[in-house]
This record gives structure tokens, sequence and C-alpha cells, in this order.
């Protein structure tokens, strides 16, 4: 449902426009909410509403006398938040997410499918910049010929 790069900038109020692509998805799919929480490689994670439940119940499953599984589930869930889009299609991204994120100004919001990342534009270039050249080398080792994933 969400695909591409968009680069954005903050507004006075610390709000993100949500991409008007991703909007007009929305709209087709009935989508309303959002859940933004703590992501990984220092990014925030947004999903729509249905697909957070999704995640919801697969992290709930992890065994609580895991130390790790507590651990992650205490920082992704304590880190969400719901939010719903102004008639532009604004968000308010709460400080202790922008801080999480290194989030100052400028952003990039990328689409990965299921779930969209907001990114501090330095961290996703940083990112890119040190992915970009083991593409290759990530495919072949994830993913067969067949388009099946590796285990």
């Amino acid at each position: 449902m969400f695909y591409g790069e968009y680069l954005h900038s903050l507004d006075k109020k610390g709000r993100i426009i949500i991409p008007s692509k991703f909007r007009a998805g929305m709209k087709e799919h009935y989508v309303e909410k959002f859940y933004i929480t703590r992501g990984l490689d220092t990014c925030l994670f947004m999903f729509v509403e249905d697909e957070w439940r999704t995640q919801e119940a697969k992290f709930r499953s992890l065994s609580f006398t895991k130390r790790e599984a507590r651990r992650f589930n205490r920082l992704f869930f304590s880190g969400a938040v719901d939010v719903l889009p102004d008639k532009q299609g604004r968000v308010l991204i709460p400080s202790y997410l922008k801080e999480y994120a290194c989030i100052k100004k400028d952003i990039v919001i990328v689409g990965v499918s299921n779930r969209v990342e907001i990114w501090a534009k330095e961290k996703w270039e940083e990112f890119y910049q040190t992915s970009k050249d083991s593409y290759e080398d990530i495919a072949e080792k994830l993913i067969d010929l067949d388009g099946k994933e590796k285990t």
C-alpha cells in the first residue's frame, strides 16, 4: 500500500504531512487512524490500524519470560501513539519520538509496503549510503531465485 521516498519538513508545530499518494491510498482503503512508534535503525514506524493489530498480535505472542521479548515490547509499545491526520493530512509527532529518531526539521518519509518509515533526513542518507552497495548481496542472502524467503 505504501511505496516511495518523499522529502518533507516539519512545520512550525512539529507536524509532518503525509504524502499525497499515501493519502489517496488511505482514502481508497478507508484508513483513518495510524499508529506511530519507535522503529528500527533510528527511524519511526507508522502503521495503519489493521496492520498495527497484526503486528501487535505477533509481539504479544512473544513470551514475557524472555528478557529480550520484554525489552523489545516495552520499547515498542511504550513509544506508540495513535494519530488521526487532519484535513490537510498532517500528523503531530510527539517530542519523545522525534528525539528517538533524531528528527529536527527535514525528514524522509519512506513507504515500505505495509508500513511507513519516518526518518531524519541525515539518518536516511547515512543508511542509504551505507546500504546501497550491498543491496544485491542482501537480496542474494535473503531471497531464493523463485522469490521465496530463505530461512
